[in-house]
């Protein structure tokens, strides 16, 4: 019998332009936790899916259990045992939790669906493996943190032995994400093997057990965690060393570039406020930071600054210019750009090109189109050329590929680009390096670092306690809407900043201690 659950020996995949996977050899143990750490678009997506079966390999084969197998579609992957998280959900967004987890293994009498059964087991397994869900709630008004939780369920109801999570933490908190690694080490003492996809080294080193680097789709080896550490594996990814401290002189406020005076915006979910009286500056020269557990209000205080939502009252003032009902677009030409939290649903045309979502916010520009209103394509293809150079966008086919074809990292890495280089007063940037790798990492940072020295102001929304800590030059607190402190990040610690994030304590007064 093979010690390994699944091999994946020589696996070639090819697209357009691109040979995504090179000749790659994966070895899963069972019982083990296995890290797939590599770049944006290093090949770690593609390589799982040609094992769930949505993508067929020009070369190579699969062995399960040591011998070979044909997975020629999800279904073959399923019978097979094996389960599969993708980075960006696969649920039905109108069904409830429970109609997606029994999706495709139904059980019916009489024509008749049979929920009762299916219920029980569902709250078994949820009970079981610490896996919170309301059954009945419906997928489109539940947090992240839940849907997650439901496609895990979906493996585990299939009874899956063979689990693959792509990028799992990718959209969760910093709480979510530890449930998350002690439910994963749940599921391995169990007996059951786990292909773990993340950019985190942090994540690595906690609960893998072995982890196996890609880069640009070549496979560059496999290591025992025990055996190594963040440095080695960031090196073994990007090819060289990366600087993990983020390297910035001391930040000299200027005059104020956003004054936001008592805003409240209303919720879609509940009968309460989500933005409730929120005032704030932001300077040019400066990196302001609102820090927060997601879902507390964040989301909804930049769109409303955006003019994504209405506000019910208060007001937006830039470069002293009263914004609060401006449109859309003026806002955009008026000297602000926006990194949106959600890259699909409000940073990108999918089915567009890169080069015309590059231009996307700009294609009326004089530079982009003649006095007949007509796009000139030389000119947006050689704008586009240049910011794919300069941010290391990674696609198949250059500045004519689809946008959806594209890695993740990648397609932040476009929007990222676009905004930056709109060279705005306002920069306001959500979750900026969400799914990005560290290399990509330490060019963004780099990039907001860069926007503030050139007196921009930057106002900055993040999870990612690292990141609030190294990057901002100061630090506001969002608590069920309403800004509860305000931090100086070098005289803060990250457990006083925890407190605040989870309501145990708050400012009643601004203060910058």
């Amino acid at each position: 019998m093979s010690e390994y659950a699944i091999e994946m020996l020589g696996i070639t995949k090819r697209f357009p332009g691109i040979i995504a996977n090179d000749n790659i050899t994966l070895q899963l143990k069972k019982g083990e936790i296995h890290a797939l750490l590599g770049e944006n678009g290093a090949g770690k997506s593609t390589l799982m899916s040609v094992l769930f079966g949505l993508y067929q390999p020009e070369e190579g084969e699969i062995r399960k259990d040591g011998k070979k197998v044909e997975i020629k579609d999800p279904n073959d992957a399923n019978d097979l045992g094996i389960g599969m998280v993708h980075q960006h959900f696969k649920l039905v967004e109108c069904f409830s939790v429970l109609d997606n987890i029994i999706l495709g293994v139904e059980t019916t009498k009489n024509g008749f669906l049979q929920k009762d059964g299916a219920r029980k087991k569902v709250m078994e397994l949820s009970q079981k493996y610490g896996l919170s869900v309301d059954p009945d709630a419906i997928i489109e008004d539940t947090t992240v943190g839940m849907q997650q939780r439901t496609e895990i369920l979906k493996m585990l109801y299939r009874d899956n032995e063979i689990l693959i999570f792509d990028e799992p933490t990718a959209v969760l908190t910093p709480q979510e994400i530890q449930e998350l690694m002690q439910i994963m080490k749940n599921l391995a003492a169990e007996g059951k093997s786990i292909l773990f996809i993340t950019h985190k080294l942090g994540e690595i080193m906690q609960v893998a057990d072995r982890c196996t680097v890609l880069r640009k789709g070549k496979y560059i080896g496999t290591v025992d965690i025990k055996d190594t550490n963040p440095e080695k594996l960031s090196a073994m990814m990007v090819g060289r060393d990366v600087n993990f401290v983020v390297e910035k002189d001391e930040a000299n406020p200027g005059e104020v570039v956003l004054d936001v005076k008592d805003m409240v915006v209303g919720s879609k979910c509940h009968k309460n406020n989500a933005v409730n009286g929120v005032s704030l500056q932001v300077h040019r020269g400066e990196i302001v930071c609102i820090a927060g557990i997601d879902g507390n209000g964040q989301t909804e205080f930049v769109y409303g600054l955006s003019g994504l939502e209405p506000i019910k009252s208060g007001t937006i003032t830039m470069n002293g210019k009263d914004i609060t009902h401006m449109p859309i677009r003026e806002r955009l030409t008026s000297g602000m750009s926006h990194i949106p939290e959600d890259r699909h649903k409000h940073g990108l045309v999918l089915d567009y090109s890169l080069e015309d979502n590059i231009v996307l916010q700009r294609y009326f520009e004089p530079q982009f189109t003649n006095k007949f209103g007509f796009l000139k394509r030389k000119e947006i293809r050689k704008y586009a050329n240049r910011l794919i150079e300069q941010y290391d966008i990674r696609s198949g086919q250059g500045a004519v590929t689809k946008a959806r074809s594209m890695s993740g990292g990648n397609q932040q890495k476009a929007i990222i680009a676009r905004e930056i280089d709109k060279n705005p007063e306002l920069l306001i940037a959500v979750q900026p390096t969400r799914g990005l790798d560290v290399g990509a990492i330490e060019h963004v940072h780099k990039q907001l670092v860069q926007a503030r020295d050139a007196g921009k102001g930057v106002l900055l929304i993040s999870l990612e306690l690292d990141e609030v800590m190294n990057v901002s030059d100061r630090i506001l607190v969002m608590y069920e809407g309403e800004i509860v402190g305000e931090f100086d990040p070098k005289k803060v610690t990250v457990e006083e900043l925890g407190l605040y994030m989870a309501g145990s304590k708050r400012k009643e007064t601004k203060s910058n201690e």
